[in-house]
């Protein structure tokens, strides 16, 4: 290997930061020259020419202003770098800013051989080996996003290829080393960071909206309403970060242009008018809205800016109190009616979107029986004024109340509810012909069934509830199922056309019901309504009847059962079961049929000897429980089958095919559902 020789580098530095410009223009405002290397003297002389920088903004440079990152040296307005006193070091680099109100922009001068003042590194070697190059790799070179960076293999110079954008990427970690001609690393590598530094190239933005807020009516001078802020892209640490705001415009202008003011650096919009001007009841519109602007560079006018809508809403609060448009509101309405009978209208500034304007409303006198009821209406904040309760015009016939109206919402503390926040409302009853009322309603009555045609059930009552208009009444059947019943016109005297039978189907659980019609004498009359309940007593006048009353055996059976006989009576207890069961015997010979008692409603008939094919009728006497008890005869009729083969045959003896055995599943079943 050849040995190894001091590095020389052109450019290695562990900052290096780099203005970029990335067209040709005729002009291009900015420095002509960014970036200076100056061989550190062993001492800079005071007011003696360093170098001379040209900028221009291409519009005439009017008020430039340079600024130098040393308090030891400045620029005169012809570009001459000068030292302020005599300086024996002042660190490896410089920065100056120069500006007007069209441009600004900034050069770097490399001090070469500078000593590292606050924090800076500098190396800087005088030799380097013949036919070394220099090596430049890292993120921007060789790596994404290549082709950013290159570096003069021969002198070391770095340049830039394209545009950078300090909001993608702020800066670069690179590496610089010298090669032989081998590609074989010498010297190195030595870390090179590129710093971008930020121009004003983001306007400041506002990204939370929409913007709306909300101060109530009334509120001091200086309340603060809402903040708006905005964000700018550029580096923070730079003014082109550093965001002042003001209103452009207010809309509405009145009473006042200048409502509200904006804390410049906050962003608090606050109110600046007085209490009284801030009156929502007064302004013409309730709604403000401001064009708030975000400006950059501290809001100096070559700063760039940003604008949003605020909207301030001004709240209404409780400082009107409902008021009744009259003092007095009439009213009219039939006795027995229900429903509204007036609508008091009342007055509030408020806004009718709040509990501010909604009215509540109460009767404070005059409803001791509680007949009438009031409600707001939604929508017209009227008072609804209702009879819940029908009036009775022959008790009182007039009826005054008075009502007291408030808001949902608390009043303020210094407004009070006067004396026009009640009114009295007078309310006339009308007389109608009310229908006659029945007493009592229903009627009930008692009675055993059977009783004689013509009985007198009872007299029923009905009275005219026009005490005043002194009628008269008749009476009338309305509704009678079973035509059983006649009323008296004149008196209301009830009594019997008809034989009454608990067993009808017209009678429900032993009870009849009947309504009658009581008629007044107005023009036109008034009927009014009564029911009759009539309670039906049992008597026994119903005979208990068998099932079922055919059953079929066989020739040649080994069991001799016929069928089970079930027993039912229409009537009730105690006039139904225990039921008797006897066979008539004077129609039938004696030693061949037999019954037997199985319970209180079933019984067992059965053969004592087998029968010839053919239809027997067998008469069975069944008799109730009743006092006296009632008997019925009924034929049973038994058909005797050849059963041979698992084959039944009745035919000869003219009867429905039914086995002994499905005759005896049914009476069981029968007797189950008992």
């Amino acid at each position: 290997m050849q040995p190894t020789t001091p590095l020389v580098l052109c450019v290695l530095l562990s900052q290096v930061l780099l203005l970029t410009s990335a067209e040709d223009l005729d002009c291009t405002p900015g420095f002509q020259q960014k970036l200076f290397h100056i061989n550190q003297p062993a001492e800079f002389i005071e007011d003696q020419a360093i170098l001379n920088l040209t900028f221009s903004d291409c519009k005439g440079n009017d008020k430039l202003h340079y600024e130098v990152s040393s308090p030891y040296f400045k620029v005169n307005n012809d570009g001459s770098l000068v030292a302020l006193r005599n300086i024996t070091a002042v660190g490896k680099t410089l920065f100056v800013h120069a500006q007007t109100p069209h441009a600004e922009d900034m050069a770097e001068l490399v001090i070469v051989g500078g000593k590292d003042i606050q924090g800076s590194l500098q190396v800087v070697d005088s030799d380097r080996p013949e036919g070394s190059k220099f090596r430049l790799t890292g993120k921007g070179v060789d790596q994404e996003p290549k082709g950013i960076f290159r570096i003069n293999e021969n002198t070391g110079s770095v340049s830039v290829t394209r545009n950078l954008d300090r909001e993608t990427i702020a800066t670069y970690q690179l590496l610089v080393e010298t090669i032989d001609v081998n590609g074989r690393t010498l010297e190195g590598p030595v870390p090179l960071e590129v710093i971008v530094i930020d121009q004003n190239d983001n306007r400041p933005i506002f990204q939370e909206g929409p913007y709306v807020g909300h101060v109530m009516e009334g509120s001091p001078t200086g309340t603060t309403v809402m903040r708006m802020t905005a964000f700018d892209a550029d580096d923070p640490a730079t003014d082109n970060a550093l965001l002042r705001y003001n209103i452009r415009q207010q809309t509405p202008d009145r009473p006042s242009p200048n409502m509200f003011y904006i804390d410049p650096e906050k962003g608090d919009i606050v109110t600046v008018v007085p209490p009284a001007l801030l009156d929502r009841e007064t302004l013409e519109n309730p709604k403000y809205e401001l064009i708030i602007e975000a400006q950059d560079m501290a809001g100096l006018d070559v700063g760039l800016t940003g604008t949003a809508t605020a909207t301030i809403m001004i709240d209404d609060k409780n400082d009107h109190s409902p008021k009744f448009t009259k003092k007095e509101f009439q009213a009219t309405v039939e006795e027995g009616a229900v429903g509204v009978i007036v609508n008091l209208t009342v007055e509030d500034k408020d806004d009718p979107t709040t509990g501010a304007w909604r009215a509540a409303y109460t009767i404070i006198n005059g409803n001791p029986g509680q007949s009438f009821e009031i409600h707001t209406n939604p929508q017209t904040n009227e008072g609804m004024l209702s009879v819940v309760k029908p009036l009775d015009y022959e008790i009182s016939a007039f009826h005054t109340l008075l009502i007291k109206v408030e808001n949902e919402d608390p009043l303020v503390p210094d407004v009070s509810y006067g004396p026009s926040s009640t009114a009295t409302v007078h309310i006339t009853v009308l007389d109608v012909n009310e229908g006659p009322v029945f007493h009592p309603d229903p009627m009930m009555v008692t009675k055993q069934e059977h009783i004689s045609v013509g009985s007198v059930l009872l007299t029923v009552n009905a009275t005219d509830p026009d005490s005043l208009q002194h009628q008269t009444i008749r009476y009338s059947v309305y509704k009678d199922p079973a035509g059983w019943l006649n009323i008296n016109p004149i008196n209301g005297t009830v009594d019997t056309t008809a034989v009454l039978d608990r067993e009808s189907p017209f009678v429900h659980n032993s009870v009849y019901t009947a309504l009658f019609l009581a008629i007044d004498s107005g023009n036109p009359p008034a009927t009014g309504t009564g029911t009759l309940l009539i309670t039906l007593e049992d008597v026994n006048d119903n005979a208990p009847f068998i099932y079922p009353t055919v059953a079929e055996v066989c020739d040649d059976a080994k069991n001799l059962s016929v069928v089970i006989l079930g027993a039912s009576d229409k009537d009730l207890h105690p006039n139904t079961d225990p039921f008797k069961f006897e066979i008539h015997k004077p129609t039938v010979p004696d030693k061949v049929w037999k019954i037997s008692k199985i319970n209180n409603t079933h019984a067992l008939v059965s053969l004592l000897q087998n029968l010839n094919k053919a239809n027997y009728h067998l008469p069975i006497m069944v008799t109730d429980s009743g006092k006296p008890p009632m008997t019925n005869i009924t034929d049973l009729r038994v058909q005797v089958c050849s059963c041979k083969n698992s084959k039944v045959d009745c035919n000869t003896a003219g009867a429905p095919h039914f086995s002994t055995t499905a005759v005896l599943l049914l009476s069981f079943f029968s007797l189950a559902r008992l």
